[in-house]
């Protein structure tokens, strides 16, 4: 081969992208990934990972607040957005620096620019310093996630109406904060500026609250908010929003249809995403994309045009996790390599939203094992009941909610919402993929005091119909 030709060149390098590219060193293709920002795409850089570090912040301050019934006193607890901010660009840093340290140890060549394909077998790359280099290779992955998505009529100006990446930059907390979209993007950074001191209201198009959640964790966290003094309006609808120097003025159709006008120092705009796929030369490639431009592909995420593959958010695949997307690079090059590979099972991945409280579900949900025609049976154990979240002065509101098909026991679906659940949802997907029954995991003896015993006592409601401490 000569210094510019691969067995793979990948096309981003978000948590799929750079994924994929260890895989294939480990395996011992010869591989490049082409990537026109940092390393890390958005998940390591205005995505998860910012997120997460800035709610850690908005948690520790809400716990310090609350000190006093620990017997932590406390005066004058303030909080500064830029001190936060810096956290977080620190392990950015950290994390960006983490998957360079991982391309040179798995001899992945790394070129910064944008890349586009430019015919059978070649990546054409605009290179960030000047020039360009066409690089030859058997097979193409494309990684190149999504970027948020505005509203007709209502764009993005940077300034009063935000994306996600956008409130990522704040330099001071806004005094009011609507949330457009309450799903995992919209209800995190709702309840991050809810911490921070914001006003904040959140309004949804569909009936309810995280609504891809089991309806019991939709309404468990819209009590939750309501006690926090978040505003919900689901079932409502934003009909205009115009922003002005010093805020945003919007209009609202509640549940009802009535009208309200409202207004705002900043908006978000949290409604989801749109994929990174125009202008890339797929579709002269021979590559199908979707009318709302998401890449087509199969269970080998093989796209139409041969020797091209698309892992990630830009695919028509859902849903948009990053776990999701690094489990389809390794599944992508394995396949390359000749391996013998299993489809995703995408009714199998777990989601977490990382708000107060936290959720985090696999599985179906239980009306959708309804729709599905199993004859369904529901152990739930109250997080109230848990003497661990009673130590952590976190028994209030939250539940674990196991569901089962009552003939053969299987379990369905896990759903919980409370804390720490993101931590312990893997369990439940566990479960469902060595197909475990409601006596199995009611078998498995879980540790005391913890967190996670809630789910023994679940498993024991789900089989006995009863939980025993409560």
């Amino acid at each position: 081969m000569s210094d510019s030709t691969y067995d793979i060149v990948i096309i981003g390098s978000g948590p799929g992208g750079y994924v994929a590219a260890i895989r294939a060193g480990q395996i011992g293709l010869r591989t490049a990934i082409v990537e026109f920002s940092a390393l890390g795409g958005v998940c390591l850089n205005v995505g998860c990972i910012p997120t997460k570090a800035l709610l850690h912040s908005a948690d520790l301050l809400e716990e310090v607040k609350g000190g006093k019934r620990f017997g932590v006193l406390t005066s004058d607890v303030s909080f500064d957005l830029g001190t936060a901010m810096k956290h977080k660009a620190t392990v950015i840093k950290q994390s960006v620096e983490g998957v360079a340290f991982l391309m040179k140890k798995n001899k992945v060549d790394v070129y910064n620019g944008r890349g586009d394909i430019a015919g059978r077998g070649a990546v054409r790359v605009q290179l960030n310093e000047g020039g360009e280099q066409t690089l030859q290779t058997r097979h193409i992955i494309v990684a190149t996630g999504g970027r948020p998505r505005d509203l007709p009529g209502i764009a993005f100006d940077r300034e009063r109406i935000l994306s996600s990446t956008d409130m990522l930059n704040l330099s001071e907390t806004p005094t009011s904060l609507l949330v457009v979209g309450a799903g995992a993007i919209g209800i995190e950074f709702a309840s991050m500026f809810h911490a921070f001191g914001a006003e904040v209201t959140v309004i949804e198009a569909l009936p309810r609250i995280v609504p891809n959640e089991d309806e019991e964790v939709s309404a468990e966290l819209a009590k939750a908010f309501q006690r926090r003094g978040i505003k919900t309006m689901a079932g409502a609808t934003l009909k205009s929003a115009v922003h002005s120097e010093t805020g945003v003025t919007v209009e609202v159709a509640d549940s009802s249809g009535k009208t309200h006008q409202l207004e705002f120092e900043r908006m978000l705009l949290g409604i989801g995403i749109q994929p990174n796929t125009l202008g890339i030369g797929l579709e002269e490639a021979g590559v199908k994309l979707n009318p709302r431009g998401f890449v087509e592909v199969d269970s080998m995420m093989r796209t139409a045009a041969e020797g091209v593959y698309a892992i990630g958010d830009c695919c028509t695949t859902t849903p948009w996790l990053a776990h999701k997307a690094s489990a389809e690079g390794i599944l992508a090059v394995e396949h390359i390599a000749g391996h013998n590979v299993q489809p995703i099972d995408y009714g199998r991945i777990a989601a977490c939203t990382y708000c107060t409280p936290e959720i985090a579900s696999v599985g179906l949900t239980e009306a959708q094992a309804k729709e599905q025609g199993y004859n369904v049976k529901v152990g739930k154990f109250p997080f109230s009941a848990n003497g661990k979240a009673r130590v952590l002065g976190q028994s209030r509101v939250g539940f674990i909610k196991i569901i089962a098909d009552t003939q053969y026991d299987e379990i369905l679906g896990v759903h919980m919402i409370g804390p720490h659940v993101t931590e312990m949802i893997s369990e439940g997907g566990l479960a469902l993929s060595h197909e475990a029954t409601g006596e199995s995991m009611l078998q498995t003896i879980h540790a005391h005091p913890t967190l996670y015993e809630a789910i023994g006592e679940a498993a024991h409601a789900l089989v006995h119909g009863a939980a025993i401490h409560i």
